[in-house]
């Protein structure tokens, strides 16, 4: 269903409160507009409108779970990854680089790939976005060494996401990642990966764990092992240009 990850790594639709803004967590998002989503009507087989997002106040149906309808509701998501990227290259000093080719960072390979756009910091000790849009229509974003985030991550009926709902997840990732928000940890002895997040507003933080790095190709873990021994306490905040105004 959708762009359902291999194996776990934690609930990662759930920001809890509490954590305080990151220092230049503002300055990391000023300016920044998200685009207008349209709004689109759909209906259900009998007529009667379909308001993603709270269709299912309690459970929902078990049928619900292996259908995937109005795939066109995330199309947004397109829209928003496009102009986080122009905030993004145009507020900071990155190197942007752009093509298919540069889904090979994704730590699982994904085959319905129509774009893929990675921003590097030119600070080395800060981690790196990659942009990979899907034809679900969805996006994977690589940060960092070991970690893919994935919107949606499932995309069926039963999750009831939006692209509204997502395009905040896909923002707070973003932005806590340039603002110096991000960590991972990669314990060779128990096989873990491990990522926390603390959104640049303070808005909330997520972490989670994959219990078994089996699956990533041992050269990659070993270089990542390295990169990470750099940042033991978590990537640093992305470098804004100089002088820049919004």
């Amino acid at each position: 269903m959708g762009d359902r990850p291999g194996k776990s790594e934690g609930r990662r639709d759930r920001w809890p409160h509490g954590t305080v803004p990151l220092p230049g967590g503002t300055e990391v998002m000023r300016g920044y507009l998200r685009p207008r989503i349209p709004e689109k009507i759909y209906t259900d087989p009998d007529g009667a409108r379909i308001h993603y997002g709270s269709r299912w106040p309690e459970s929902p149906p078990q049928g619900s779970y292996s259908v995937n309808s109005n795939l066109e509701r995330f199309e947004g998501l397109h829209a928003i990854a496009r102009e986080l990227i122009r905030h993004l290259s145009a507020r900071f000093e990155t190197d942007m680089e752009i093509g298919s080719e540069c889904a090979a960072d994704l730590i699982r390979p994904h085959q319905r790939i129509l774009d893929a756009v990675r921003l590097t910091p030119r600070n080395s000790r800060a981690a790196s976005l990659t942009f990979v849009f899907t034809d679900f229509p969805g996006l994977v974003v690589h940060a960092g060494a070991l970690h893919d985030f994935l919107f949606p991550v499932c995309g069926c009926d039963a999750c009831d996401d939006t692209a509204e709902r997502l395009g905040d997840d896909l923002e707070q990732l973003v932005f806590g990642v340039a603002a110096g928000g991000y960590a991972e940890r990669y314990s060779a002895d128990a096989g873990n990966l491990h990522f926390s997040l603390h959104a640049a507003d303070g808005s909330g933080a997520r972490s989670g764990t994959q219990f078994d790095a089996g699956p990533v190709d041992v050269k990659r873990l070993e270089r990542a092992a390295r990169t990470l021994q750099a940042v033991p306490d978590g990537w640093e905040a992305w470098t804004l240009v100089p002088g820049f105004r919004t």
